[in-house]
């Protein structure tokens, strides 16, 4: 069986918690769900996309440019979903439910507490990203958007990694792209890491602001 290695330092504001149970409602509390900033203000990203497109080095380099939280979102996989993914298997929305909500518990979590983060997450179809955005003005969605061919030219590239290119195809046909109700900042994948970033941090705005490194508890 192939094994995950373990990061050696978390960065996160609360731990993953990998056993809530499956549930299909998009909201948090209300007090959870109640802007955590200023209107106009972000609270917290989420960088999407398929497998291979970045997500983990533009959300952790975006967290660095701004001084915020940076969490990955594939730490919150139950094992039973790492090994069905090193075995080539796609997931199921059952087996994703748990996965969603406790990234949304880790959202709400830095959200009570004032602090501001990013995190890495596919959230391929619409459904998903309702759980992660449902009634949270303040956390924002970027799009990482690029060519199946590139993309999968990068993960054959890649090294350590529990998706092999063999699932992409079946990422791209599970792909719902944000539509304008969600507000998604949408920017594509070509240019160098530290200009997407730089478009990133330039299209969330004025309203930015750095984290004030709070440590937040999940419920």
């Amino acid at each position: 069986m192939l094994m995950i290695k373990r990061r050696k330092k978390r960065t996160s504001a609360v731990a993953p918690r990998h056993r809530l149970t499956p549930s299909r409602r998009t909201r948090g509390s209300e007090s959870d769900n109640k802007a955590a900033s200023p209107a106009g203000s972000p609270s917290v990203v989420v960088v999407m996309g398929v497998s291979g497109c970045g997500k983990s080095t533009i959300a952790s380099m975006l967290a660095h440019r701004l001084n915020w939280i940076f969490e990955e979102g594939d730490w919150f996989h139950p094992q039973s979903n790492v090994e069905k993914m090193h075995s080539g298997v796609p997931l199921t929305d059952e087996d994703r439910w748990p996965w969603l909500h406790g990234i949304a518990a880790w959202i709400d979590a830095t959200r009570r507490v004032g602090n501001h983060g990013t995190i890495a997450c596919s959230a391929l179809k619409r459904a998903y990203r309702d759980i992660l955005l449902g009634n949270r003005p303040d956390v924002r969605l970027v799009y990482l958007k690029g060519e199946q061919d590139l993309i999968a030219r990068r993960l054959a590239a890649r090294d350590g990694h529990f998706m092999p290119p063999s699932l992409l195809d079946s990422q791209f046909a599970t792909l719902e792209e944000p539509q304008a109700d969600e507000r998604p900042i949408v920017v594509s994948i070509v240019p160098h890491p530290r200009r997407i970033v730089e478009e990133i941090v330039k299209r969330l705005g004025k309203g930015v602001a750095p984290s004030s490194q709070g440590v937040a508890t999940a419920r």
